[in-house]
């Protein structure tokens, strides 16, 4: 069962896209805001949230500001904009300040379902068209040294549970599918994601999950 914070000041959009997630996930737990100052006190309320859906434009936000607010005060819950803009550069930034997926709100029902799918379980959510561009540049990205990469000795402060659950984070896993897999209490998955985080210097899992995606696992597991 799913915990999810539908920020909007639109009730009907709030009632549609609430609507779109009972039709997956009839057992979820859907609770509102029409403003910051809400989102705010519901995700300092409810820290089990699974899910935050962000509307870019509702009172408060100031733009990219309420993201990174948010992020600030609730960084252990992924947050997801959803919005009308398509601007590229403002997908991207929303990205680089640490949201999850960015979920544009003319999606037709049966995409914006499988979109909510997609970050639910861990992974991120783009427009298409983003990343059609950044799969036409990833030629030239690969011919200069990625900024992402993580230094090696970063990489050699990680214990071996550690490497473990950030392989399975690169390959998409939830906290949930990492417990699992691994044997492990989600709560013990959690554990290891904020120590990740810290010991690599990033400041969300998007971060993390980018600069691992070229790391040989198997190389640093051996050690």
């Amino acid at each position: 069962m799913y915990n999810l914070l539908i920020a909007d000041d639109h009730p009907l959009f709030r009632e549609a896209i609430a609507g779109v997630i009972r039709s997956r996930y009839p057992d979820a737990v859907i609770v509102e805001a029409e403003n910051l100052d809400d989102a705010l006190a519901h995700a300092e309320a409810n820290e089990d949230l699974d899910l935050i859906l962000l509307d870019l434009n509702m009172p408060g936000m100031h733009g990219l500001n309420g993201l990174m607010q948010l992020r600030n005060e609730a960084p252990t819950i992924p947050v997801v904009i959803i919005s009308a803009e398509e601007e590229k550069s403002i997908v991207l930034q929303a990205m680089t300040y640490g949201a999850v997926g960015f979920i544009i709100k003319s999606l037709p029902r049966e995409k914006m379902t499988q979109a909510l799918e997609q970050v639910l379980s861990g992974q991120v959510y783009l427009p298409s068209d983003v990343i059609r561009s950044a799969q036409d540049s990833s030629s030239s990205r690969h011919r200069r040294q990625d900024d992402n990469a993580i230094p090696p000795e970063m990489l050699n402060s990680l214990t071996r549970r550690q490497l473990l659950v950030l392989e399975r984070m690169a390959n998409g896993e939830s906290n949930k599918q990492i417990a699992y897999n691994l044997c492990i209490a989600e709560t013990t998955v959690k554990a290891h994601v904020s120590a990740i985080l810290r010991k690599l210097n990033v400041h969300n899992r998007i971060q993390a999950v980018l600069s691992a995606s070229n790391i040989d696992f198997n190389h640093y597991l051996k050690r």
